[in-house]
């Protein structure tokens, strides 16, 4: 049964040691953090089965290839991070099933390495199977699988194929996961890799509109000029997962897109609405869609790194636009339906929202004094949201608030308290002033300033 399906892409810089510096490693963090929050919610699938989908590796005119010997390996050594390996054992049942379920469409499965054909010499996973391999068992995926090289077919030859892939995973009766490797446009900017082209950037924005959408038609007739120009790998690698969708309805949750150095890369989770119904996490994407992830991911980024390494991360460079601003901002951890620790502050205190963000989530995680410390290991288990305070404007009367839309923040003298909007339990006004007046030691009849302001909440 095919429980996942994730869009990655392969860059080996997001490689521990292949890096030149920090400060180019933090120009990828989005990416980083969306790779392993992708990666977490797979080991969470608990799949049996990984089939991994790349660009890289032998092209064959006539089909799919399956590098099929019974353990795959590579490493980063090209990228002078020799000691970084990867690994991936090869399901010769799965293989079995996919060659039968193939075997009368336009592209047929061919295995390499297993008696059919051989693998070419010195054949190892490179960087376009290995980086997402590396992430997921960094994330404790440890699952047999397949490793499939797309061809150079028609887009709806590729989709048919992932419908093989679909029946032979459903054949094969182990939960199983998809993850389909490539970079978009690698002509983004002047000096990108590939050289520039004003369509790069075009055909990442549409591309990406597509998916958000679930347009399947349109992305299987996508203009074979505009995709060449963009100079991308990502495409046929995407539509044999598009392919294995039960149906053809589906919504894609973007969990991040960057192109800092000329090539763009996306995660993405492919979300099936079978019969018009939405899963949780599809759900959540909607809720989301109200704004960036980037603020949420950076939250969680910030405090997995301050507690793995002891300091926080830098703040991305460049800075995203919604996080160049200067906002007060709130994050809140909780565990199992319950808060584990709550920080924030009310006006920026710091040069830009990341710097708010990234101090203020490791406070919550650390410096809550009403939680003991927030643990590695816990860092899974924990929903991360952050709460961007808008400028408080002063109302006259209790009549001008509303707990489910404003915040409130009272004062009496140098003493201030805030209290965030719509929170579980607190239904009218009364309370909610009542709790920012406890918060702040402000007694009930003494004589206050009220403010109201709105937030914009990530998750």
């Amino acid at each position: 049964m095919l429980k996942f399906i994730g869009l990655v892409p392969h860059p080996p810089l997001i490689i521990p040691g292949v890096s030149r510096s920090e400060a180019e490693r933090s120009r990828v963090e989005r990416t980083i953090a969306a790779m392993e929050q992708l990666a977490r919610r797979i080991h969470k699938a608990k799949v049996e089965r990984l089939i991994v989908i790349t660009p890289h590796g032998p092209l064959l005119r006539e089909g799919i290839a399956a590098a099929a010997p019974p353990l795959l390996e590579g490493d980063f050594s090209r990228f002078g991070a020799a000691g970084v390996r990867v690994f991936l054992e090869t399901d010769p049942v799965l293989l079995q099933h996919l060659q039968r379920e193939s075997a009368e469409g336009p592209l047929r499965l061919i295995a390499l390495g297993a008696g059919e054909r051989s693998l070419p010499r010195g054949f190892s996973l490179d960087h376009g199977a290995a980086v997402p391999l590396y992430y997921l068992q960094q994330a404790g995926v440890r699952a047999h699988g397949l490793h499939l090289t797309y061809t150079f077919a028609s887009y709806r030859e590729l989709y048919r194929f992932g419908k093989a892939l679909r029946r032979a995973v459903e054949a094969r009766g182990l939960p199983a996961a998809i993850v389909a490797s490539g970079d978009l446009s690698h002509r983004l900017i002047p000096g990108a890799p590939a050289g520039y082209s004003p369509r790069g950037a075009a055909y990442d924005r549409m591309l990406l509109e597509l998916l958000r959408e679930g347009r399947l038609e349109d992305i299987l007739d996508l203009d074979e000029d505009l995709v060449e120009e963009a100079g991308e790998c990502a495409l046929r690698s995407f539509v044999i997962a598009l392919g294995a969708i039960p149906g053809k309805d589906f919504r894609t949750e973007v969990l991040s897109y960057e192109g800092p150095f000329g090539v763009g890369y996306m995660v993405a989770e492919i979300h099936p609405l079978t019969g018009g119904s939405r899963n949780g996490v599809a759900a959540r994407e909607e809720e989301a869609a109200k704004g960036s992830t980037t603020q949420a991911l950076l939250a969680r980024r910030a405090l997995h790194h301050y507690l793995e390494h002891g300091r926080p991360p830098a703040a991305p460079d460049p800075l995203p636009d919604e996080l160049s601003m200067q906002a007060g901002a709130f994050v809140s951890l909780k565990k199992r339906g319950k808060l584990r620790g709550c920080i924030g502050t009310i006006e920026p205190v710091r040069r830009n929202l990341a710097e708010e963000i990234i101090a203020n989530a490791v406070s919550a995680g650390i410096k809550d004094p009403r939680f003991a410390p927030v643990r590695l290991e816990e860092i899974d288990e924990l929903i991360i949201s952050v709460d961007v305070l808008m400028a408080p404007e002063r109302v006259e009367s209790p009549a001008e608030l509303d707990p489910r839309k404003y915040g409130v923040l009272v004062r009496s003298g140098h003493r201030s308290g805030l209290l965030l909007p719509d929170l579980e339990g607190i239904d009218t006004v009364a309370e909610q002033i009542a709790i920012a007046r406890r918060k702040a030691g402000i007694g009930p009849r003494e004589a206050i300033e009220l403010y109201r302001f709105e937030v914009r909440r990530y998750e």
